[in-house]
């Protein structure tokens, strides 16, 4: 389930990240989704798909931050 283009990204992340942010998102996702095919690269009995979202997150806080409603670059 690799995202192709951010328009195909889960609501929650085209309608509330800017669009760079949108793309870290994006390459990381993609990313874990190769890295973790394995199960017994993961933690607990997690999905591919939970690792991938949580691994994309990630991504995108160590260069956005939250600030009330809005997601920011850090400075």
């Amino acid at each position: 389930m690799p995202y192709s283009t951010n328009s195909e990204l889960p609501g929650s992340v085209k309608d509330n990240l800017p669009s760079h942010a949108q793309d870290i998102y994006r390459e990381a996702f993609d990313s874990a989704w190769q890295e973790y095919q394995d199960p017994s690269k993961r933690r607990g009995r997690e999905s591919l798909e939970e690792v991938a979202h949580k691994v994309a997150w990630a991504a995108v806080k160590t260069s956005y931050e939250k600030v009330g409603d809005e997601w920011r670059p850090k400075s």
